[in-house]
């Protein structure tokens, strides 16, 4: 295919693609003419990827070339992968707007009622998480979202955890893609988790206990 043709599939302008092949982000084309190159499917695939890491991992283009370099070694490790991957890793705390957004919304508001999570309506942690779903399945990895509840239980362990040692103190392309995705994705689904179980862990121990209810070890007071 044509760079126009890259482009339109992609969703990535063509001067940005040039400037990905200038700093060796991605490949050049195959040159068909002196002044034609022609581009192929792992091009589609490697600007998915690059989108994946600069607009929902947050990575500087910097931390995508190591990432990238990693990937391309087939003599490093898959960890030294991982740790490019998480090294640059920011939090995600916006969506794009849209259908898929408004779903994911409704599915983490589900979550949270399931759970008899007790957090602030419209908190951040849930935008967060409706974010993170929503890109999952714009990047063509919904199956994560499958582990949502696995991600809460999880989440509600470390929460606790976490809460219980503050008390104690005085003061390879497809298979590439698909692990780096998923440490990108995973550590900002599980992060917006972390968040929502710790405020919710949080109003059951502290503010329960000020009011006089019981001191809540699993599920929310009674009457919430």
């Amino acid at each position: 295919m044509r760079i126009g043709e890259l482009s339109r599939r992609s969703g990535v302008p063509v001067p940005t693609i040039k400037y990905y092949v200038r700093e060796r982000l991605l490949p050049p084309g195959e040159l068909t003419s002196p002044n034609q190159a022609a581009y192929g499917p792992g091009h589609e695939r490697r600007l998915r990827l690059i989108r994946v890491l600069l607009e929902v991992g947050g990575l500087s283009l910097a931390a995508i070339g190591e990432v990238l370099e990693a990937a391309d070694d087939p003599a490093q490790p898959v960890i030294k992968v991982l740790g490019a991957a998480a090294k640059g890793v920011t939090p995600l705390e916006e969506g794009e707007s849209g259908p898929e957004l408004e779903q994911a919304r409704e599915e983490v508001a589900a979550l949270v009622g399931r759970r008899g999570w007790q957090v602030s309506e419209g908190t951040t942690a849930a935008e967060s998480l409706a974010g993170v779903i929503a890109a999952l399945r714009r990047v063509g990895h919904g199956g994560l979202v499958d582990l949502l509840e696995v991600y809460a239980d999880a989440a509600e362990e470390i929460a606790r955890a976490d809460l219980d040692y503050v008390q104690r103190q005085v003061a390879r392309e497809e298979l590439v893609e698909s692990v780096v995705v998923g440490t990108v994705l995973g550590e900002a689904m599980f992060g917006a988790l972390r968040r929502l179980a710790h405020e919710d862990v949080s109003v059951q121990r502290y503010e329960s206990r000020a009011a006089g209810g019981p001191v809540a070890g699993g599920g929310a007071p009674p009457g919430v």
